[in-house]
């Protein structure tokens, strides 16, 4: 999972929580944990994250069914991990999902559950660092254009 330079986070995994809680881009956060899902050996917990992130996306684009059937699926995956895996709040992140779940689940045609973006919170300053780096060279690159 790590590369050099990295202090044990891939790069995919810093990428994924950059567009998570930076740029909303949970398109992108599907493409990048997939890849990093397949190198893991496809391990439950990347899934669930990922299964978070895809949720979101369909919430965004009004699929409330399938918001709904891949938080379900996220929360399945995520339930036995310890509560600060990967360096974040991963019982926070729970909760939020499984507040999220249950208002889309009370959410009618009349009264729709609005989307709104849930926040991943970095516990590990390391990757609080790394994923601060991104957002660095982003706007680096946006103002050298």
């Amino acid at each position: 999972m790590s590369q050099p330079g990295w202090k044990g986070y891939s790069p995919l995994y810093v990428q994924f929580l950059y567009h998570f809680n930076v740029d909303r881009d949970y398109f992108e956060c599907h493409e990048v944990l997939e890849e990093l899902w397949m190198e893991e050996g496809r391990e439950p917990l990347f899934q669930g994250l990922l299964q978070v992130a895809v949720a979101l996306y369909h919430h965004r684009n009004d699929n409330e069914n399938g918001a709904r059937k891949l938080l379900k699926g996220a929360l399945e995956k995520l339930v036995d991990y310890p509560k600060d895996a990967l360096g974040i709040d991963l019982d926070q992140l729970r909760t939020d999902a499984a507040t999220y779940l249950e208002q889309l689940e009370r959410s009618t045609s009349t009264h729709p559950y609005l989307f709104h973006h849930l926040n991943i919170k970095i516990l590990d300053s390391q990757l609080d660092s790394l994923v601060g780096k991104i957002i660095t060279n982003h706007r680096s690159d946006i103002e050298d254009m």
